[in-house]
């Protein structure tokens, strides 16, 4: 494995991205991990880039004996300026900040370049610059701007780039990281779907034993891959229960006891919803929303499970990579930010029943979907664009009442059915209508209204870490609003979300 060590990139999760593509497991660590610990594990190091510079007191630091403990490393941006800082070389404050596309020039193609020829194209995102090597490093690149782009010292193992490598900005990015993982620190590329259920199994018979397990679920592509995984490990000692909170869309709730029946799932259908919405009666902030609803999830699986037969030791729940990463829930750089609680992560009251067991919160969506269709998941699961487990309360901005999730729920009904007949559904990685707490004057049938707006939201991603808006077709953008306002009344203006993540979310709240 690679051991990522978070220095604070908002780039650091696509380096385990990239190093997963190429089929090697990589994690990311917290930055002051000890070397005897990581040596013990990984079979190599990689130092992420940060908003930190090395002349600030409280710059985060590494423990020193990594550059000495035998393990290739290589720094990228800030972990680069870092080594070369704490291994005597001279880093100086940078007058201006260098920041997009830029031009490497390559003057040693050897081990970390190889097969790069002399120049390509990279993204960098830097102020303070290296302007002396430490000894035994040598120059291995340079651009216009930035005397030391690449270094290396081979005999040690050791590599640092200013540039980063992980985002598609540098289009030969994957190839340096290739370099560095297969022939640097001689990976074998044997992390594949089929190696991951088996470790998981493995890991899953030692933590449960003969217990039985309770799992959570919700239909969606994430929580089915958790069944079919622990029903393939613990058989008949596995129950699904599934929680109808009452925000899912129009008809789901139907939908997913109709599918579970053919799947030879023992699953029980538990209609709460009167309790949800009696759980987040007159709250507005998404924050408080994600929270009550975590802590209601947990309190009726609690209370729903004594009445069926047999203790339940465990619950189960499709906790991915990312939500453990907005959540700020995984604790590598020490100076992470809780961009939004996950219900079933930061949302989690803290005196919880069950021992809470999660297989893929270590893996991002289009895993859990290589992992999924292995398990022998049907593809119109695997498939599913997200949903969010607080489903469409977190899609309803303001309060949420019964009538406003109908209204919604017929929304969202006609972009679904809308983004399926203009087959763009498997293009698109989410879409769906958001109730806004907004008002508009408008005109029909020769009166005059005063009712909702309902924004749509549609975006193209990898692994919901980043995402662009969708460049959807007018003629559908004008079906969508034509049929929304005709056939919801209670709406009378449809807008278009253009914001990609970052600096926005997908998810409105």
């Amino acid at each position: 494995m690679i051991a990522i060590l978070d220095f604070g990139s908002q780039y650091t999760e696509l380096i385990a991205r990239r190093i997963r593509e190429i089929n090697v497991y990589s994690e990311v660590i917290p930055h002051d991990t000890p070397a005897s610990k990581i040596k013990a594990k990984y079979s190599g190091i990689i130092l992420s880039g940060g908003p930190s510079s090395v002349f600030e007191e409280d710059a985060p630091v590494c423990d020193q004996d990594i550059f000495f403990c035998g393990l290739p490393v290589l720094g990228i941006c800030y972990g680069m300026q870092l080594m070369a800082h704490k291994l005597g070389g001279k880093v100086e404050r940078g007058t201006k900040h260098e920041y997009g596309k830029a031009n490497l020039f390559i003057t040693n193609n050897f081990t970390l370049l190889e097969g790069l020829w002399l120049e390509m194209n990279i993204w960098m995102s830097h102020s303070d610059s290296i302007v002396e090597l430490p000894q035994g490093f040598q120059e291995l690149g340079h651009t216009d701007n930035c005397k030391y782009a690449a270094m290396g010292n081979p005999s040690s193992k050791l590599y640092g780039i200013q540039f980063h490598p992980e985002v598609v900005h540098t289009p030969r990015g994957k190839e340096v990281i290739k370099n560095f993982v297969h022939n640097v620190c001689k990976c074998e590329p044997n992390w594949t779907a089929q190696s991951f259920i088996d470790e998981s199994l493995e890991k899953i018979h030692q933590e449960v034993g003969d217990s039985k397990v309770l799992c959570a679920l919700s239909g969606g592509v994430d929580s089915t891959t958790v069944a079919a995984l622990l029903k393939k490990a613990i058989g008949p000692r596995l129950t699904c229960m599934f929680i109808d909170q009452g925000f899912m869309r129009k008809n789901e709730a139907e939908r997913i006891v109709r599918l579970f029946d053919e799947f030879d799932i023992n699953l029980i259908h538990v209609n709460a919803t009167e309790r949800f919405f009696k759980k987040v009666k007159g709250i507005t902030d998404p924050e408080q929303k994600r929270k009550q609803i975590g802590e209601e999830f947990v309190r009726v699986f609690e209370e729903e499970s004594k009445k069926i037969k047999g203790d339940f030791k465990f619950l189960a729940q499709g906790t991915l990579y990312p939500d453990i990463i907005e959540s700020a829930a995984i604790g590598a750089s020490g100076t992470a930010v809780t961009i939004k609680t996950h219900h079933n992560v930061g949302g989690l009251p803290d005196d919880i029943d069950f021992i809470i067991l999660e297989p893929l919160k270590k893996l991002f969506k289009d895993e859990v979907r290589k992992v999924g269709l292995a398990l022998g998941v049907p593809e119109n699961i695997i498939f599913r664009q997200p949903f969010p487990g607080p489903g469409l309360a977190i899609r309803i901005l303001g309060e949420i009442t019964p009538t406003r999730v109908k209204i919604l729920q017929e929304a969202d009904a006609i972009v679904m059915e809308e983004i399926k007949k203009a087959g763009l559904y498997r293009d698109i990685w989410q879409a769906f209508a958001v109730l806004l707490p907004i008002k508009t004057v408008g005109v029909q049938g020769d009166k005059r209204t005063y009712q909702n707006t309902v924004a749509i939201r549609a975006v193209t991603s990898e692994d919901a870490m980043t995402a662009q808006w969708a460049r959807l077709p007018y003629d559908l953008l004008e079906i969508l609003s034509t049929r929304i306002i005709n056939e919801v009344p209670e709406i009378n203006r449809v807008v278009y979300d253009i914001s990609s993540k970052p600096p926005s979310t997908i998810e409105w709240e």
